[in-house]
C-alpha cells in the first residue's frame, strides 16, 4: 500500500488564545498531520488545549528555552527562523513542513496531501501564493473577500495602477504585506534552515521550481481598520513596514517611506483614506479586481472548526 503524503506546519505565535486555536483548528481540519507551535509569549489556555491534542506540539519559548539556545534574538523574525529550523531538524513527523504565521490560512481546492504527493521526487520546496483579506463593507457578513495579484511583475504593476487609482503606482500588487508567499519544504534534507519566505542549505538559498497552484495562502494582514491600526506602529518600527526593508525594485519607494509620507501629508485621516481605497471590499474595488481575475471569496468558518477540534475550549 502506497504511503500517503503527510504535511505539517510550524509557527511562532504571540496572540490571544482564540486566534491561536483558530489557526490550529483550521489546518487540522484541512488535513495537517502535525502542527508545531512555538509560543513567543505564554498563553496558558491555548497551551493547555494544544498540548492535549495528539497532532499538536506546543513549546513555550521562555527564558529557559532561550538560555539553552545561548541568546534570545531581539527581532521576532529571527526568533521565527530559529524555531522553524529547530522544528524542521528535530523529526517533525511529516513529509513536508511549511513555516507560516498565525494570520495565514492555507486554502486548498484539492487535498494538500495529493498536491504534495504529485510533486516530482526532485522537488525540495513548493511555494504557495498569497491572497490578502479585504475589510468587509457594511452589512456584508460570512465569507471574506480577498485580493490577489499577478505573478509577473510587469503585468502586476500595470494592473495595480488600474485597480488602485491613487496609490497603485506605489504598491506591489496592491498588497500591504508580502507577495512572495510561503513554502513547503520536503523534510529530511541535510543542513537545511528555514527563513520567512525561503529555505537555505550550505550552498545558499534553495531555488524554488515548484508551485502549489491549487492552494491559496489567505493572509489576514489588515482585515479591518481597527486591526490594522493596532498593528501599524509596531510594523512601522520593527515589523513588515520597518525602515531598511527593501521593496520591489520597480517601485519608487518602500512601504516605510510611503506610510511616513501619507502621515506627513494628512495624518490619520490620510491613512484612513488609503485604507479605504486599498483594503476595503467596496463594490467598485471588487469590480476592478474581478475584471482582472484577482478577486476571491472564501469562507474559512473558523468558529465551527475551533469548536470541532477543540470542544473543551469555551
Amino acid at each position: 500500500m502506497q504511503h500517503a503524503t503527510t504535511w505539517g506546519l510550524v509557527s511562532t505565535i504571540k496572540a490571544p488564545a482564540e486566534a491561536i486555536l483558530n489557526f490550529a483548528a483550521h489546518h487540522l481540519d484541512i488535513g495537517a498531520h502535525r502542527i508545531h507551535i512555538f509560543l513567543d509569549e505564554d498563553c496558558p489556555p491555548a497551551r493547555r488545549t494544544l498540548a492535549a491534542h495528539p497532532r499538536c506540539t506546543v513549546t513555550v519559548t521562555d527564558d529557559a528555552y532561550w538560555t539553552e539556545r545561548r541568546k534570545r534574538p531581539e527581532a521576532h523574525q529571527a526568533r521565527q527562523t530559529v524555531n522553524a529550523t529547530r522544528a524542521y531538524r528535530r523529526r517533525p513527523g511529516v513529509d513536508w513542513l511549511a513555516h507560516i504565521d498565525v494570520d495565514e490560512f492555507l486554502s486548498p481546492s484539492s487535498p494538500l496531501s495529493d498536491q504534495l504527493g504529485a510533486l516530482p521526487a526532485s522537488a525540495r520546496t513548493a511555494r504557495v501564493r498569497p491572497v490578502e483579506a479585504l475589510a468587509p463593507p457594511p452589512d456584508d457578513v460570512g465569507a471574506t473577500w480577498f485580493k490577489a495579484c499577478h505573478l509577473r511583475q510587469s503585468r502586476r504593476n500595470a494592473q495595480t495602477e488600474e485597480i488602485y487609482p491613487t496609490y497603485g503606482a506605489l504598491l506591489n500588487g496592491g498588497f500591504l504585506s508580502h507577495v512572495a508567499g510561503k513554502i513547503f519544504v520536503r523534510t529530511g534534507q541535510e543542513a537545511l534552515s528555514l527563513r520567512i519566505h525561503n529555505a537555505f542549505d550550505e550552498q545558499g538559498k534553495i531555488a524554488n521550481k515548484d508551485e502549489l497552484t491549487q492552494t491559496l495562502l489567505c493572509h489576514f494582514h489588515a482585515p479591518s481598520w481597527q486591526a490594522w491600526q493596532r498593528a501599524y506602529r509596531y510594523r512601522l518600527q520593527s515589523g513588515s513596514y520597518r525602515e531598511g526593508l527593501k521593496g520591489a525594485p520597480s517601485l519608487p519607494m518602500t512601504m516605510n517611506a510611503l506610510f511616513n509620507a501619507i502621515e506627513a501629508d494628512g495624518g490619520e485621516d490620510a491613512l484612513r483614506a488609503f485604507y479605504d481605497e486599498v483594503c476595503t471590499a467596496t463594490p467598485a474595488l471588487r469590480t476592478r479586481l474581478e475584471a482582472h481575475g484577482l478577486l476571491h471569496r472564501i469562507d474559512l468558518d473558523l468558529d465551527a472548526k475551533r469548536a470541532r477540534h477543540f470542544p473543551s475550549h469555551g
